[in-house]
């Protein structure tokens, strides 16, 4: 008869198996994660000071959001000059122009967010500087998680 801790210890965990063909899985993961936390951190400033955050300081979170989907709509096949991909009206170039505003509501967003926690939390002298700093690790955490969910994954066959 067999012991429970023997059980225990010939059990294998389908996850860890092989750890090679996962990574899509483990940078996903990661990537939602990070935005998660991102989101995370303007909830709770929000519910901790209610008073001192303005309504369009969530702006900023939302176009880092969209910023995400649009950077990630866009495989690295559809980017190279190649022929399998002739599709749509713009075909390569017009999924550079895309990939590029998607960069670029990114980066504005973290600044935009940067501004209001110099602006309105530091230099103003507000009382509670979580706000915006809260708002701040929000646009990092969510572009972090952005770039992260882009470049980390392999295109599979």
């Amino acid at each position: 008869m067999t012991s429970i801790v023997e059980n225990l210890r010939n059990v294998s965990c389908t996850w860890f198996n092989s750890l090679d063909n996962k990574r899509n899985i483990f940078v996903s993961m990661f990537a939602g994660t990070l935005f998660f936390i991102g989101w995370w951190f303007i909830i709770d400033a929000n519910a901790k000071y209610p008073g001192e955050m303005s309504k369009a300081y969530h702006v900023c979170g939302v176009f880092g959001t969209i910023s995400l989907f649009m950077i990630n709509f866009v495989t690295n096949a559809q980017m190279q000059n190649d022929n399998s991909f002739n599709g749509g009206f713009l075909g390569p170039r017009g999924v550079r122009g895309w990939l590029f505003v998607g960069f670029v509501m990114g980066f504005a967003a973290v600044i935009a967010a940067c501004w209001i926690l110099f602006a309105d939390f530091v230099a103003a002298g507000a009382q509670h500087h979580w706000p915006g700093v809260g708002l701040f690790l929000q646009n990092v955490f969510i572009f972090l998680g952005s770039l992260i969910y882009k470049f980390g994954r392999t295109d599979e066959p």
